[in-house]
């Protein structure tokens, strides 16, 4: 992750009512969160005259023009970030020593008046309590609209991350996760259902494909190193032969050329944990597309067969019907099933089943459970306007609230399964890009700012042990931007606290 301006869901009015535009405007006052698990110290605040620094110019978009070529219709819709801020000079205009400590997650409002927009540029110092000067350094607004990661000065070995919402005047700390072991640090004894878990929708569309077929901007290779743990797959199965293929609904993810199980999708997964043996990967499989083969069939092939989870492959997957501890999977997939099984696979694990059960998932739902109990979802998808966005941005914060408020108590909370993702297949304005340009950023400013704060969610419930459950988003690492990704990681340092 690299700080990030965004315009916040929340605002916080920067001007007063009674102001003429020959007045200055009155500045909201900074507030500091601390999402890590180690206290900080604000030393210092320096203030230095702005310059901007210019962005990439100019973007790319679709349009619904007769003369718009196939190329064109099929590229990825882009746009420039706003431009960030760097200080003009070395010499501040103004320094104060706050001596502000902030503690492992609390939010402190103080009394620092945050930057003039677009003129100034705070350069905030936290240190270490106890390390013999250790401290960490940031300008705010900074020269990326996107994250930043904190300056370590005197030998400071750490590394914080920084999110700012501008128009909350609101700065959040986070602890810099190794995306691609961040399971390391969590204890084998917690459920999985308790861990905040970044996923992906319709995780391996990233190939040239139509624009309403297409979820994501890089494979799922580069979304494992970039700390995804939960994969949504989709997969056309025949019934003349167990070549299984990568579907979006009844279209092929790619136009480029057909896509397969294993060799385009487990081979990555395989070679990951291979390499990372501390991580595990939930991969939830459902059948789609036109193929003619039943879920039957499907599950047989996927079990019998030693390209999929038969044979060799078998040591590599937890299929039984429950929800594991981490140091039970470390280094394994858990199958996530969303197809019904046959009866001689009803009778695997001692007459429990195979694998996860999420085979009576509701349809387009807003909060539901699935049959079995294990998992409870958000995915409402239908989205037939863009006005529409607004409430499933309010449903996916809804559903992060619900899954904060559950406590580890020795026993295991469903797996809240959080669908960022909806489309439109026949308006351009609610293609998966464009959804989640606007619920991606919105995500964000809320697991800053509102998320394990009790009562302050949309439903004004406690707080609980703060996991975000499984959340599975669209469009992430465009252009590098993995903030949200590392956001909901970041929420497992809350857990570190507990050991």
């Amino acid at each position: 992750m690299g700080s990030r301006m965004y315009a916040c869901g929340l605002p916080i009015p920067l001007f007063s009512s009674q102001r003429n535009q020959h007045q200055p405007p009155i500045m909201a006052s900074l507030t500091i969160r601390n999402l890590s698990i180690t206290p900080l110290e604000l030393k210092s605040v320096e203030r230095f005259e702005a310059d901007a620094v210019p962005g990439p110019g100019g973007f790319a978009n679709i349009t619904a023009n007769a003369t718009s070529t196939i190329k064109g219709l099929l590229n990825p819709i882009t746009r420039s970030p706003k431009p960030g801020l760097v200080a003009k000079s070395v010499d501040a205009h103004d320094r104060h020593d706050p001596n502000l400590r902030v503690d492992p997650f609390t939010t402190h409002a103080t009394e620092i008046r945050s930057a003039d927009p677009g003129r100034e540029v705070i350069r905030l110092t936290f240190e270490e309590p106890d390390s013999g000067g250790k401290q960490y350094q940031v300008d705010i607004p900074g020269p990326s609209p996107r994250s930043l990661t904190l300056t370590r000065l005197n030998g400071a070995e750490k590394e914080f991350t920084a999110i700012y919402v501008p128009t909350g005047a609101f700065l959040a700390l986070m602890s810099s996760a190794n995306l691609s072991q961040w399971m390391h640090e969590i204890r084998d004894d917690l459920p999985i259902s308790v861990l905040s878990l970044p996923g992906t929708h319709n995780s391996p569309t990233c190939h040239v494909a139509l624009p309403s077929v297409r979820c994501q901007a890089v494979g799922v290779k580069q979304q494992l190193a970039s700390g995804v743990r939960f994969l949504d797959i989709r997969v056309n199965c025949s019934a003349d032969d167990e070549d299984l293929t990568l579907v979006h609904s009844v279209f092929p993810i790619s136009l480029t050329g057909t896509k397969r199980l294993d060799a385009d999708l487990f081979k990555d997964v395989y070679e990951f944990l291979d390499q990372n043996k501390s991580e595990t990967v939930l991969i939830s499989l459902k059948r789609e597309g036109p193929g003619k083969g039943t879920d039957d069939r499907f599950g047989r092939i996927l079990h019998d067969n030693p390209r999929y989870l038969g044979g060799d492959n078998a040591r590599r997957w937890f299929t039984e019907p429950r929800i594991p501890n981490l140091g039970e999977v470390r280094g394994r997939i858990v199958l996530v099933r969303r197809f019904g099984l046959e009866e001689g696979l009803k009778q695997e694990n001692g007459g429990g089943g195979w694998g996860v059960d999420a085979s009576a998932w509701p349809d387009n739902c807003e909060d539901a459970p699935t049959g079995s109990g294990l998992v409870r979802v958000q995915d409402f998808y239908e989205i037939t306007e863009s006005t529409n966005i607004q409430k499933k941005i309010d449903l996916c914060r809804k559903l992060l609230e619900k899954s904060g408020e559950c406590r580890f108590t020795g026993g295991s909370p469903p797996l809240f399964v959080n669908f960022l993702s909806a489309s439109n297949f026949f308006n351009a304005s609610c293609w998966p890009e464009r959804i989640a340009a606007k619920v991606n950023p919105a995500m964000v400013e809320y697991l800053c700012m509102r998320h394990g704060e009790d009562h302050k969610g949309p439903n004004g419930l406690a707080c609980g042990d703060c996991a975000t459950g499984i959340v599975v988003t669209d469009w992430v690492g465009h252009d590098g931007d993995w903030d949200l990704i590392g956001c909901i990681v970041g929420w497992n340092a809350r857990l570190q606290l507990k050991q």
